[in-house]
């Protein structure tokens, strides 16, 4: 009878002990439950983040090719490039609100305000829009503008913001980036029928534009690389 005390008492401390064990053992799960719901919390938090920063990097204008943007370069209905002599424009002020006529539809050198637009914006509309004669003077710097007519509307003309977008990168025109996208101005001479769409770039010694019936990042990238921002008569300004 002595040992049953005993044999009570062992009973008892190894109940205990299993029911301490099964308590440490209910603790683990949650806390591996725990680390679990955590981790799916935080791949869920990145997620969130990462996957909408990847689409909007990957469908950024800037991260794209020019030639992603409108139509190929053989359907964009373009002449070709057509190149004048420049004179003796360069550096020929105008006073401001002077009304100049020029001998291109859109020009591409010849006289001009003594300021140009700057800084300029990538993309300009028919509201918004520099005067001509400064615009004239971004080409003397350097700068290649397309010009629109008001028949460019929807998808096209969202084109042609990206194709701004993108030509303002350093590797899409070079580090200068001298690029302008502007609203035609019919007060200077409508385009040619059939072409809604100039390019211009005032070369060191030429006037270089080239006309298309429809938007193009190929044929932008195209005259972009035949006539750079370096090839110009003030490459160096602003």
């Amino acid at each position: 009878m002595a040992n049953k005390p005993k044999q009570v008492e062992r009973d008892r401390r190894a109940k205990v002990e299993e029911m301490r064990k099964a308590e440490q053992a209910r603790e683990r799960r949650k806390s591996m439950l725990f680390v679990l719901l955590a981790v799916v919390v935080g791949v869920g938090l990145i997620a969130a983040v990462a996957i909408p920063s990847y689409l909007k990097s990957r469908n950024d204008p800037a991260n794209k090719a020019l030639s992603s943007f409108g139509v190929t370069a053989a359907a964009a209905s373009c002449d070709d490039v057509q190149t004048e002599d420049a004179g003796d424009n360069v550096g020929k002020h105008v006073p401001d609100g002077t009304v100049e006529k020029y001998d291109t539809v859109p020009p591409s050198f010849g006289p001009h305000w003594g300021q140009p637009a700057f800084p300029a914006r990538e993309f300009y509309t028919a509201r918004d829009r520099p005067e001509m004669e400064q615009l004239v003077h971004n080409l003397e710097h350097g700068y290649t503008i397309v010009w629109y007519d008001d028949t460019i509307k929807g998808a096209q003309l969202e084109d042609l913001k990206d194709i701004a977008t993108r030509a303002r990168s350093e590797d899409a025109t070079g580090p200068t980036g001298k690029f302008i996208v502007s609203a035609w101005n019919d007060a200077y001479g409508d385009l040619p029928s059939g072409k809604h769409i100039g390019i211009s770039h005032w070369g060191a010694d030429s006037g270089h534009v080239q006309l298309c019936g429809k938007v193009s990042g190929a044929v932008v990238q195209n005259f972009i690389d035949d006539y750079p921002a370096s090839d110009s008569p003030e490459p160096n300004a602003a």
